[in-house]
């Protein structure tokens, strides 16, 4: 069998600890190497599975790469596919999952200028950030529409303030194959909302527990209901409200990071989810 692991050209080997995935696979008699997406020599129709791992400059290209990802399966079978790819990296699917019932972080959207300024004025203050974007990049506070100066360029989504990410952060927990795996804490530094290193954030491995897993695996099977589409991996974001109350902030199925200089478990974890899609993988073009 072989597995093509996707990445972007400034990370030709992965994600961090990306040679631990190599050698969970390699543990289950499973060839696999990574191959950057926008490279037009690789033979994607030759993999038996082509996965979605680290292509972290699809923001800035994403017409782009939506499109390599319908290119690709068509000739081998994707996960997650191109039409999850195209609902997940638009963060307007927080309100498809809140209008489906499940406890999202409350979001507004913005496409224009003025309905920006309304939506922050609503709110007091209030998080801005790019309908598409990851790893923090344009997140912005504000606490009044006329500070929006700094903002990044729209279509927008627009939040709360949650108190908690100061002092609890956030907690991530990875999904495979409908069920939790492994949890991290990610709390900001100083000054800050984003809790990526790069700003000085710092993420630690937690135990899971009850109340973070049922609702973590209700976001994975939410979203499969709304695309009618199984997930088989998945990483979900939760916060605190004001309330105490647990919620959604992100659910990210495009190119969830393992966090495998962190998390080293969740190689072999992923290892056999890979092992279990190539004994039923999805049909390519599906």
């Amino acid at each position: 069998m072989t597995v093509l692991l996707v990445t972007c050209a400034a990370l030709p080997d992965g994600e961090d600890g990306g040679g631990l995935l190599l050698d969970a696979l390699d543990a289950r008699g499973i060839a696999a190497r990574w191959v950057v997406w926008d490279d037009d020599g690789v033979p994607w129709q030759d993999a038996d599975l082509v996965l979605v791992r680290s292509p972290w400059d699809y923001m800035s290209r994403l017409e782009e790469f939506l499109a390599w990802a319908r290119k690709v399966e068509a000739a081998a079978p994707l996960v997650n596919p191109a039409p999850v790819l195209e609902w997940n990296t638009d963060k307007r699917y927080l309100l498809e999952l809140a209008a489906a019932g499940l406890p999202v972080v409350p979001t507004r959207t913005a496409d224009t200028a003025e309905e920006l300024h309304r939506a922050v004025a609503a709110l007091g203050t209030a998080v801005v950030k790019p309908r598409v974007g990851a790893s923090g990049v344009g997140v912005t506070v504000v606490d009044a529409p006329e500070r929006l100066a700094g903002a990044p360029a729209g279509p927008w989504v627009v939040q709360p303030l949650l108190a908690s990410i100061r002092d609890a952060g956030e907690t991530s927990v990875f999904v495979l194959v409908g069920a939790a795996v492994s949890a991290l804490s990610k709390l900001p530094g100083p000054g800050e909302i984003r809790v990526q290193e790069e700003y000085g954030g710092r993420t630690v491995p937690v135990p899971l527990d009850a109340e973070a897993t049922a609702l973590a695996e209700r976001a994975v099977r939410c979203a499969e209901d709304l695309l009618d589409q199984p997930l088989p991996y998945a990483r979900v974001d939760l916060m605190r409200m004001p309330d105490g109350s647990l919620v959604v902030s992100e659910l990210e199925v495009t190119e969830p990071g393992l966090y495998l200089d962190v998390l080293p478990e969740n190689a072999p974890a992923f290892a056999a989810m890979v092992a279990g899609l190539l004994k039923t993988p999805p049909r390519a073009g599906t």
